[in-house]
């Protein structure tokens, strides 16, 4: 099995550079193949240096499903802890700067601007972080990051009322930038 450099500008899986990507899974067409493990299925850091800086961004989304009495406290004098909503949402921006100190292979990028929406719903609460950069690499584990935290955080504040609040539905929205340049849930 050979590898070679992927069409976003990425080493190949067995260090070399030219061609078309070829992942640990032999024959894979391009943006098949996993990129971080090489030929013999070693992790590996993907070697961005050679990509260009440009404006990426990437949103994502996530649900904290709950009680309605959690829900009503939420909407009205607040759970036993505090102002849920304030924590959770600061608690989603402080994950996002610190996402390649818990994803192992993730590049540190510079996060120049991260916005965290959260919304109360007769369903629970829905979350959603925008992280942008200017970078040569993206931002999706930054905002999925962001939108994990913030519902833990947010499960942390109501579990006095609801021991049974989960984390439902954690998925990228949207990117843009780089050489795939815009994509969208459908």
């Amino acid at each position: 099995m050979t590898g070679t450099e992927g069409t976003d500008g990425t080493e190949g899986t067995d260090g070399t550079t030219g061609g078309t990507t070829r992942g640990a899974a032999g024959d894979a067409p391009a943006g098949t193949a996993l990129t971080h493990v090489d030929a013999r299925g070693v992790a590996r850091m993907v070697d961005v240096s050679a990509k260009e800086v440009t404006a990426r961004s990437a949103t994502a989304e996530g649900w904290v499903r709950t009680t309605p009495q959690v829900v009503a406290l939420l909407r009205g004098e607040g759970v036993p802890k505090g102002d849920a909503v304030a924590v959770a949402r600061i608690a989603g921006i402080q994950a996002a700067k610190r996402t390649p100190d818990l994803v192992p292979l993730c590049h540190p990028v510079g996060v120049h601007g991260v916005d965290v929406e959260i919304e109360v719903h007769d369903a629970g609460v829905r979350v959603e972080a925008t992280v942008r950069t200017a970078d040569r690499t993206g931002v999706e584990m930054e905002a999925l990051t962001s939108v994990v935290v913030a519902c833990l955080t947010m499960v942390d504040m109501v579990k006095a009322v609801d021991r049974g609040a989960s984390i439902t539905d954690v998925v990228v929205t949207a990117k843009s930038g780089g050489r795939s340049g815009t994509w969208t849930r459908g």
